[in-house]
């Protein structure tokens, strides 16, 4: 592009290309909420630390970063107790959260959460196997039943959406999931039935719980957290253009069938390692998505970084809760999730736009 000077000259120029205002206010905003979820963020983290049946000073809470003697009592119930717990809170909620996002932008059901694909049916079944036969009766054994229950049921739910004629379709996906879902719910009652006994501590983890869960627990199922992340950072764009529909998606490029299949990966990753670890929470997929959702709009990648703070501060605020309510006891944090989801559940079951994305 060239521009004439005060004399007449011609003087090349680069041209600019200058982002609508509308646009740069829109990622202003968005970015300062992200900053405002991430100090809040770090609050839960510190208030998670400090209480419980023994509250613990905020500057004890500090030294104990500093300092680590596991010597002193505050300081081993700090890294041993209260910070494994905290940090499976976070994993979990983060992974339950953005595989909510993901389960709402494949099957275009605003209403929908990671169960909708048989995920903790799945996990439950897998896991009420590993008691049954196999005789586990510990946390960590459970991790891995659950996890290969989630996956192994999750794409059997996929192949069963795309059998017949065309590619797998958001109603079709859905009927499997809920089908196969009440299946296999009904076969691990009948089970857990048969021997209360042996399901004792079944029922304890189907309650959904991260009391006891240490790093034995979380750091296998880990890497497959952050891969399934990666999987859906990767997949936001492609989700963007599919939400427009898919012949119009398919004109801009975007490969439909592929980008499904990566979202079936990632739900199954997230979602599958976060109830292997806790159990099944229940409106944690659902509620997040839909509250970051009405703070960003429909972009997907604002949503799942959204997704990615907010999840964890709804459960760590959840477990707080739990610890506070019945104190010296403590409430799963699934039943508190539970009671806050209810009420968000009926709210968005009203609105008026409830029905699509």
């Amino acid at each position: 592009m060239t521009t004439t000077d005060s004399r007449g000259t011609g003087v090349p120029t680069r041209s600019r290309t200058v982002p609508p205002r509308g646009v740069a206010g829109t990622t202003t905003r968005r970015s300062a909420g992200l900053i405002v979820l991430l100090a809040v963020l770090a609050v839960a983290v510190l208030v998670s630390v400090a209480v419980g049946s023994k509250d613990i000073p905020l500057s004890t809470v500090l030294e104990a970063f500093r300092y680590h003697d596991l010597a002193i009592d505050e300081h081993f119930i700090v890294w041993e107790m209260r910070l494994p717990r905290t940090l499976t809170g976070l994993a979990v909620g983060a992974g339950l959260a953005v595989s909510g996002a993901l389960i709402q932008a494949l099957t275009r059901n605003p209403l929908a959460d990671p169960g909708i694909l048989g995920v903790n049916a799945g996990a439950a079944f897998f896991v009420a196997l590993g008691v049954a036969v196999f005789g586990v009766s510990s946390i960590a054994g459970y991790v891995w039943f659950a996890f290969l229950g989630a996956l192994v049921v999750t794409v059997g739910v996929y192949l069963v959406g795309s059998a017949g004629r065309g590619p797998a379709d958001p109603v079709r996906l859905t009927l499997a999931g809920v089908a196969l879902g009440a299946v296999l719910s009904g076969i691990t009652l009948g089970m857990t039935l048969v021997d209360p006994g042996a399901f004792d501590q079944m029922r304890h983890w189907n309650a959904g719980s991260i009391a006891g869960r240490g790093y034995d627990v979380l750091l296998p199922v880990l890497p497959f957290l952050i891969l399934g992340v990666l999987l859906a950072v990767g997949a936001a764009t492609a989700l963007n253009a599919i939400a427009l529909g898919d012949d119009l998606a398919t004109s801009l490029g975007t490969r439909v069938a592929l980008t499904r299949a990566m979202v079936v990966v990632a739900v199954t990753l997230l979602a599958g390692g976060a109830t292997a670890i806790a159990g099944p929470l229940l409106f944690v997929g659902l509620m997040v998505p839909h509250i970051a959702r009405w703070i960003t709009g429909p972009e997907q990648r604002w949503i799942i970084a959204y997704s990615v703070v907010m999840g964890p501060i709804l459960v760590i605020v959840s477990d707080v809760l739990g610890r506070l309510v019945i104190r010296p006891g403590e409430m799963p944090v699934g039943i508190v999730t539970a009671f806050v989801g209810a009420p968000v559940l009926i709210a968005l079951i009203r609105r008026k736009k409830a029905s699509g994305l």
